[in-house]
């Protein structure tokens, strides 16, 4: 995977290749990005689709690498997506419908792939504005999940995404897939359990979390902002210690028959009653 961390770095405007084979390091090493050992040590993810990599390109995320089919570049938006990709820096790959399949594991792939650095941000940059909120995931675990809360984060306006503890990595094909391109205008961070702690610590609004056990009707409860909230694992909500340090705990009703939502039908659910005020048409 050394070609991919020397990619990772900035350098003369790209190449224009054709690879035709599916024997090609430079496929081999992206079809690894599938593991996220090979993600976490190339600090590099797929994106897949012209309107992601454009994305991408608009919010300044570096593009390594823009991997086309290669009937395609006659395409005005995808030649001028691939031009801008390049004079960035990102090699430009033209290949077969074939294996841009291999590369998405999927049966009818994208015309248009992007490899991508990784953007984390760090505890000390977790600075709220006064109106916002942010959401705290411990150990989530779907990508799914995870890519629809973002998408619905970026959707009315958060301040930004914690992911606490061992989570489902962010930069999956199957969470970024599910973000439809909001994974590049929603901060995230990562932290362990001590980190967010030490936030929650110096949090000045008011920090909600939702348990089966609340008495409280999320509609009923005063989000002071800046919210901090904190939502639990798909199958064990939160733990303890995360209930613990929350000011408050609320819990979303339900008059059916289901013993509960899924975790990002009920973020979602939060996030609108805790921005109502902040969101028009």
């Amino acid at each position: 995977m050394n070609m991919l961390r020397e990619e990772a770095m900035p350098r003369r405007p790209g190449k224009v290749l054709s690879i035709a084979s599916h024997a090609n390091p430079r496929i081999k090493s992206i079809r690894a990005l599938a593991q996220v050992k090979q993600r976490r040590e190339s600090g590099l993810f797929v994106a897949e689709g012209l309107k992601l990599v454009s994305d991408a390109l608009q919010q300044n995320w570096p593009v390594r690498m823009f991997i086309h089919r290669a009937d395609a570049i006659d395409q005005p938006a995808i030649a001028a997506a691939a031009a801008r990709s390049r004079a960035r820096g990102a090699d430009i790959l033209a290949v077969s419908g074939e294996i841009l399949a291999k590369i998405t594991r999927r049966e009818n792939p994208q015309t248009v792939v992007g490899v991508i650095e990784q953007r984390l941000i760090a505890a000390e940059a977790i600075k709220p504005r006064a109106d916002s909120v942010w959401i705290a995931l411990e150990r989530i675990k779907d990508p799914g999940n995870l890519g629809t809360i973002i998408r619905t984060a970026d959707a009315v306006g958060t301040g930004g995404i914690i992911l606490i503890g061992p989570s489902v990595d962010p930069f999956s094909v199957e969470a970024v897939r599910a973000t439809m391109g909001s994974i590049f205008h929603v901060p995230i961070a990562r932290l362990g359990d001590e980190h967010f702690q030490r936030l929650r610590e110096g949090w000045s609004g008011a920090v909600v979390g939702t348990h089966l056990s609340s008495r409280i009707d999320y509609r009923a409860a005063e989000y002071r902002e800046p919210v901090l909230l904190v939502m639990g694992n798909e199958q064990s909500g939160l733990s303890e210690a995360l209930a613990n340090a929350c000011d408050q705990l609320v819990r979303i009703p339900i008059a059916g028959e289901a013993d509960s939502l899924n975790l990002a039908v009920a973020t979602a659910v939060m996030l609108y009653e805790i921005r109502r005020n902040h969101i028009s048409l």
